[in-house]
């Protein structure tokens, strides 16, 4: 399992929230990030999800492929905040 998602799993968030969550980052990246920092994660957990995401933006695609989603309309998004 992606570990950003096993890290929503982990505290408890629902499988319809990780989809919003990685269907919002396919659209909005940024809209995605403030999405997951009013999760409620506990501040660790929070910035370990960050820093994974910032870091290693491959775990993006793979979860957005592990959750079926369009990983097409991702590289769309990454497009619009590179302009």
């Amino acid at each position: 399992m992606n570990p950003i998602i096993a890290l929503l799993k982990e505290n408890n968030i629902s499988d319809t929230q990780i989809n919003e969550i990685f269907e919002t980052l396919t659209q909005n990246p940024l809209a995605a990030m403030a999405t997951i920092s009013q999760l409620g994660l506990p501040q660790d957990k929070l910035q370990l999800l960050m820093n994974q995401v910032m870091q290693n933006p491959a775990l993006i695609k793979e979860a957005v492929e592990e959750l079926g989603l369009d990983f097409a309309k991702v590289e769309a998004a990454k497009e619009q905040l590179n302009k």
